[in-house]
């Protein structure tokens, strides 16, 4: 990539039944964009092999994959180490490939660059950093499409692909935080290909990670070279209750409990490491204190589940699937921690005859037994029209974000029984909307209102969801209620472009995107 020129991209060739929130229901609704936005220039006439020069905001880029970026993971101590994973090649039989790189070279944009005044190709002009690779993962004979550090300290990197393996890296950062070293440890295969890794929280059972997998199971493994050399990825436990491909996962904010949802439409929420069977809070299945399925009429989605999110608290769980379908369900407690405002709003919110919300007998009984509300299905959302890719429960605020393959967001309020505060019809202009996440440290006014998305149209985008509907006047001027930066760099729409996925750190000053056009790119807020 020239340095002297923007960033380019190449041309493309029963009465029971829970309540159910009705768009009549709905107390804001948010239009489409349909302002003048800006667009790539007119291609219609371009010869095969001409560039594109597109609008980037992007403080730093890493263009050396070779295909789509499907995985990206942060270090959670030290937030400028970036893993980033894929595919090698367009081949079937490609091999996988990913990269550690650090962004703390990225420089920031000066506050009236020199391309203010001036043409952005000129040599005077700011350009973004190339950042370039710390470390290559390498092994994975097909892509890689999963990637975390562990937690709490980030002591290994874990990657988990399309060929079933999962590779893990110790992670050496000086104090200093800088000069990264990362050594291979081992390997483990037990499943023919990984949809999914997520990092246990719990202090108490450290760089600990679970994963999904296609076949349906879903394992629990620990990393500890220490303990037994010859052995450095244990598996701790191994679960096979799901009948068809495992789809997503997440864990409890103590790391006692792990939630997984399947395209066969079922709902495992695991007692990983016992605690709940010590309480005799567990199922006849000795293995969850939660599991719902196609069986249950109040619960079923037509067409799988492909979402979840744990509040919190741990009290909610949060599952979303086709149609835009969303399910929430009580969770019983297993840590002995204050309830938040969602779990303290929402657990009463029991189902009566007809669907009517009926108080709980003694509400004092409720808040000390810990097993209240455990599988009870508190509310059937179907706002949105198409799949419901991403969840995200607000850290502060009792908020439930939704993202839909039918390009808009909607956020559910959990203490007035999952109504809806905000729908975002055309928060991605009509292009699927990959992944949303609440900035987790925000502070002041903001806290628990900050949210992040990206989509297939290639744009990542900040909100405020304290905001109002927009004024016919703020709408015919392309802007949308809530909407307060939005960031553009990658190819969107169609095979080979948009953004997959993206990390933001605590404080979501940094948000460093994975591009189906095999860019990643850095953005400042």
């Amino acid at each position: 990539m020239s340095s002297s020129k923007p960033y380019q991209h190449p041309a493309d060739d029963d009465d029971s039944e829970p309540e159910m929130i009705a768009e009549d229901d709905v107390q804001e609704v948010v239009d489409d964009m349909d302002g003048d936005e800006d667009v790539p220039m007119d291609s219609d006439d371009e010869e095969q092999g001409e560039e594109l020069v597109l609008e980037n905001d992007g403080i730093a880029y890493f263009d050396q994959h070779k295909d789509s970026v499907f995985a990206i993971a942060q270090h959670p101590v030290h937030p400028h180490l970036i893993a980033t994973g894929g595919s090698e090649g367009d081949a079937d039989d490609a091999p996988g490939k990913g990269y550690v790189i650090d962004i703390s070279a990225a420089s920031s944009k000066p506050v009236l660059p020199p391309s203010y005044n001036s043409d952005p190709s000129s040599a005077g002009a700011w350009q973004p950093t190339e950042l370039q690779p710390l470390f290559a993962i390498d092994g994975h004979t097909d892509s890689i499409n999963a990637l975390t550090f562990t937690l709490p300290r980030g002591d290994f990197l874990v990657s988990g692909g399309m060929d079933g393996r999962l590779r893990v890296y110790a992670v050496g950062v000086p104090s200093t935080g800088t000069g990264a070293q990362f050594k291979y440890v081992g390997e483990s295969q037990e499943t023919e290909e990984v949809n999914w890794v997520s990092p246990c929280p719990s202090a108490a059972h450290p760089n600990t990670i679970a994963l999904g997998a296609s076949d349906g199971s879903v394992w629990v493994f620990t990393i500890d070279p220490a303990a037994d050399p010859s052995n450095p990825i244990q598996i701790v436990q191994s679960y096979f209750l799901h009948t068809a491909s495992c789809t997503a996962g997440a864990w409890s904010s103590d790391g006692l409990l792990l939630a997984t949802v399947s395209e066969d439409s079922s709902l495992h929420v695991f007692d990983v490491f016992g605690e709940a069977a010590a309480k005799n809070l567990v199922t006849d299945n000795g293995q969850t204190v939660v599991s719902l399925a196609d069986a249950d009429q109040r619960f079923f989605v037509e067409g799988g589940l492909y979402s979840v999110a744990i509040s919190p608290s741990g009290g909610l769980v949060a599952v979303g699937g086709a149609q835009g379908a969303i399910r929430v369900v009580g969770l019983p407690r297993l840590s002995a921690q204050p309830a938040s405002r969602t779990t303290q709003r929402a657990v009463p919110v029991q189902r009566g005859p007809a669907g009517r919300r009926a108080a709980p007998s003694n509400s004092s009984n409720a808040q000390s037994d810990p097993s209240a509300g455990a599988g009870v299905v508190l509310a059937a959302l179907n706002v949105q029209s198409d799949g419901i890719e991403s969840l995200s429960f607000s850290p502060q605020q009792p908020l439930l974000a939704a993202g839909s393959v039918d390009g808009s967001i909607a956020i559910f309020d959990a203490a007035r029984s999952f109504q809806v505060r905000k729908h975002i019809r055309g928060a991605h202009e009509g292009e699927s909307v990959v992944k949303v996440d609440f900035v987790r440290a925000a502070t002041g006014a903001t806290a628990g209102w900050l949210l992040t998305s990206c989509g297939l149209d290639g744009v990542v985008r900040r909100w405020d969801m304290r905001g109002a509907t927009a004024t016919q006047e703020a709408v015919a001027a392309g802007l949308t209620a809530g909407l307060i930066k939005e960031w553009k760099g990658h190819r969107g729409g169609g095979e080979g472009g948009g953004v997959l996925g993206f990390v933001q750190g605590a404080d979501g000053e940094r948000v460093v995107t994975a591009g189906d056009d095999s860019v990643v790119l850095v953005f400042e807020a």
